[in-house]
């Protein structure tokens, strides 16, 4: 996959699909896959190095993927041209230059977006205008409908909600695949490995949505092979942590991960995030979240 931080010339004629895509969850795989079966075109995506919303309101909008993950699942997907940009290189186009660019500059042949997008300095460019444009230089737009789950459109919004609920499960019918990420593991105290429950600890990186503090059924994958986990989500309470932290046992594998990134898939929620009176009462809780970690892990496991 060829990966662009710049408007230039891509090697082919593109079908592109626009839009931050934080999350390629069913809505944005809905867009992005008008252009995997655009024949004679190259299926591409134009995004951004972060989001937006950051540097036209000025607030922080917590990230559900990493500009790593996504131009991972990106190629997952079978898309061979991303275009990574930085918001502010084309954030104060006018509508007209933006889509004249893409036409010229990047070979844009096909369009694919959501209903809902927006485009051109002060967001003054809609889908309509985009269907303007699009016909002055011959470009075929394809503008896709909302993907409704339960009533209601999936949305970033909406799984950043539910991950602060801690409704996993929610969260990974929203993404269609379970939510998850691959921070590199660093060291911890080892108060675990001293109980016979070794975990791996990855701190979350600034500006990455943090679900809601407590202990999850995950699935872990190392070297290819998945194996159930406890992964608990916060601040350790009972013996500290210095930040967020992602803790996860995994029972049934033994080795040295320190230093590399490793996926690790939230299931189901089991339980808050609490202190306990004493290490050894703690201890015993980790064992029996295992227990349940595990029957929730094969439920899984039975259902692919």
């Amino acid at each position: 996959m060829k990966c662009y931080q710049e408007l230039q010339a891509p090697e082919r004629e593109l079908a592109a699909a626009l839009g931050s895509f934080d999350g390629l969850h069913l809505g944005h795989r809905q867009v992005i896959g008008n252009t995997l079966s655009s024949s004679g075109l190259s299926p591409a995506v134009i995004t951004f190095q972060q989001n937006p919303s950051v540097s036209l309101q000025a607030r922080p909008v917590p990230l559900l993927t990493t500009n790593e993950q996504k131009l991972s699942l990106l190629e997952e997907m079978g898309v061979d041209t991303v275009y990574l940009l930085p918001f502010d290189q084309i954030r104060d186009m006018e509508p007209e230059e933006f889509v004249e660019t893409l036409y010229r500059v990047c070979r844009v042949r096909k369009l694919c977006c959501g209903f809902n997008f927006r485009f051109g300095k002060n967001g003054r460019g809609n889908a309509a205008l985009l269907e303007t444009l699009c016909r002055q230089w011959n470009i075929q737009l394809c503008v896709v409908p909302p993907v409704s789950i339960g009533g209601e459109p999936v949305s970033s919004t909406r799984i950043r909600a539910c991950l602060e609920q801690g409704d996993v499960q929610q969260a990974g019918q929203l993404l269609g695949r379970p939510f998850g990420y691959d921070f590199t593991v660093t060291h911890g105290r080892q108060l675990g490995r001293t109980w016979g429950t070794p975990t791996i600890n990855q701190p979350f990186p600034q500006g990455y949505v943090l679900p809601r503090f407590g202990v999850y059924a995950s699935l872990v994958t190392i070297e290819g092979k998945k194996y159930y986990g406890v992964t608990n989500i916060g601040i350790k309470p009972t013996v500290g942590s210095d930040c967020a932290l992602s803790e996860t046992w995994i029972p049934e594998f033994s080795g040295d991960l320190y230093g590399k990134k490793v996926p690790v898939e939230l299931l189901d929620f089991i339980r808050p995030e609490r202190k306990f009176d004493s290490l050894d009462e703690l201890k015993n809780e980790i064992l029996e979240n295992g227990v349940t970690a595990r029957k929730i892990a094969e439920k899984q496991w039975q259902a692919i």
